[in-house]
C-alpha cells in the first residue's frame, strides 16, 4: 500500500515522533539518576521506569516495521542522488537495529542479574538463568551500544536539518503533522485573512 500523499502514514509518523519522546526520556532517566542516593526510592524508581520504556521501544520497533511493510515510504521531491538515498536507507537500519539490540541487551542483562523485568505492571521472563559475570558483561555492552545511540540519533537529525535548509527537499515535512508539514508559506498565507481557509 502506499503512504497517502507525499507525506508518511499517519501512524508511522505517530510512532516515529512517540520513538522519539520516550529515546529522551530514556537517557534522561540513566543520566539523571546519579543524583538520587544510592537505594533511594527515587533511584530505583528511575531506573525501573528506564527499563519499561525501554521495553516498550523494543516493542514500538516492531510495531513501525510492520507499518514500513504495509507503507511505501514517500518518494522525496525532488529526488536526491543515488548515493544519499543509500546512506538514508542504512542509517535507517542502523537506527531500527539499534532500538532493537539496546532493549533486548538490557532484557538479558536483567535476567542474568536474577531480576524482574518490568513492563506497564508486568514482569517479563528471563531469557537467562542468574550469572552475575555475564551480567556485568551484558551490561556494559549494553552501555557502550547505549552511547553510541547518541551519536546515530544525532547523525540522524543531522541530516535531516541538512536536507530541510540546505538541499531544502520535503524530507522533513513527510515525517511531521499535517498541520506543519505544509511548506511555510502556505502556513502564513493561511493565516491571512480574506484567503481560503483563512480564520474569520
Amino acid at each position: 500500500m502506499k503512504s497517502p500523499g507525499n507525506r508518511y502514514h499517519g501512524l508511522s509518523i505517530g510512532l516515529h515522533w512517540l520513538t522519539l519522546v520516550l529515546l529522551v526520556m530514556l537517557y534522561a532517566l540513566i543520566e539523571l539518576r546519579g543524583l538520587a542516593p544510592k537505594g533511594s526510592v527515587l533511584r530505583e524508581g528511575m531506573k525501573t521506569w528506564h527499563e519499561t520504556l525501554g521495553l516498550t521501544v523494543f516493542c514500538l520497533v516492531f510495531a513501525r516495521l510492520v507499518l514500513r511493510r504495509l507503507f511505501d515510504a514517500p518518494p522525496i521531491t525532488p529526488a536526491p542522488p543515488p548515493w544519499q538515498d543509500k546512506a538514508a536507507h542504512a542509517m535507517h537500519w542502523m537506527l531500527y537495529t539499534f532500538l532493537i539490540i539496546v532493549p533486548l541487551l538490557g532484557w538479558l542483562t536483567l535476567s542474568a542479574k536474577g531480576k524482574p523485568v518490568p513492563f506497564w505492571g508486568l514482569d517479563w521472563p528471563a531469557l537467562l538463568s542468574p550469572d552475575k559475570p555475564l551480567a556485568r558483561t551484558l551490561q556494559d555492552v549494553h552501555e557502550t551500544i547505549g552511547t553510541l545511540g547518541y551519536y546515530l540519533i544525532g547523525l540522524h537529525a543531522a541530516a535531516a536539518l541538512y536536507h530541510h535548509y540546505f538541499l531544502r527537499d520535503d524530507t522533513v515535512r513527510r515525517m511531521l503533522p499535517r498541520c506543519l508539514s505544509r511548506p511555510r508559506q502556505l502556513r502564513r498565507a493561511a493565516g491571512r485573512p480574506g484567503l481560503p481557509g483563512s480564520p474569520e
